[in-house]
């Protein structure tokens, strides 16, 4: 039986680890020749290991800064060259420092909206591109609870998913005919690595993160970075080729 995403090209933006390396890994599995972008190139490089050595899939780590333009073209134009052509894009990268809206500096606004909106808006507009020269893929937006309201000490950031919620809507009714899809996947409460650190700093370790959560989530349990990945290997997939505009909640009923 053949994999789903057998020779596939798939571009994930943020992959050096936590959802991304999860999405990044299980896409391997599944047969597809994987990009892994991010700025630390020593964490890219070991998941480019991982993935040689657990799937024997092809897989390149390309280093850029997403919250640039230039990166984002750079990113799209090298994995071109490196495999031909690209078939899927997950727009997973981004940034959620906390803030209210009333604390929010202009800094810190810019720094959230040029990675976390900015940059999915140039990697989808130049993947499309390529996209559009081999008939067409699948792009799937890497989404938050926080998208459609938003804690209050994540204003920006909540507001940035906001955005790419819209990006995600926008791309799916423009270019449907194209053979261009666009999914949303609503992330729920995930122990990332940086939510791990973060909750750590405020003085609740994992197993008690892990234990709040537990209280707070219908499902009873946080989210993993396998289970965000099962999704966004169905959207990449040729099962999905008539969804489109969707959004996917895996937040263990978090958002309803």
């Amino acid at each position: 039986m053949s994999k789903r995403l057998d020779g596939k090209v798939i571009v994930v933006t943020g992959g050096t680890k936590g959802i991304g390396k999860g999405i990044a890994l299980m896409c391997a599995a599944e047969g597809a020749k994987i990009i892994v972008s991010g700025r630390n190139e020593q964490d890219g490089s070991h998941v480019v290991r991982q993935i040689e050595e657990n799937t024997g899939a092809e897989a390149l780590f390309i280093r850029k800064d997403i919250s640039i333009e230039t990166d984002c073209r750079e990113l799209i134009e090298e994995s071109v060259a490196h495999f031909g052509r690209i078939d899927g894009l997950v727009n997973n990268a981004g940034v959620f420092p906390r803030g209210s809206m009333l604390d929010t500096t202009e800094e810190l606004f810019d720094f959230i909206f040029d990675v976390n909106i900015k940059g999915a808006f140039f990697c989808s507009k130049y993947a499309m591109q390529a996209m559009l020269q081999t008939g067409g893929g699948s792009i799937v937006q890497i989404g938050s609870t926080n998208g459609y309201k938003g804690s209050k000490d994540l204003a920006a950031y909540s507001c940035s998913k906001g955005a790419m919620l819209t990006l995600n809507r926008h791309i799916a009714v423009n270019y449907a005919k194209e053979g261009i899809r666009s999914n949303w996947v609503t992330v729920g409460w995930v122990a990332s690595e940086g939510e791990v650190e973060l909750y750590g700093k405020m003085g609740l370790p994992a197993d008690q993160l892990r234990e709040k959560a537990a209280g707070i989530i219908p499902s009873g349990r946080m989210q993993t970075a396998e289970d965000m990945a099962y999704g966004v290997v169905y959207l990449l997939s040729d099962e999905a080729n008539q969804v489109t505009g969707t959004e996917l909640s895996i937040a263990g009923g978090l958002n309803m």
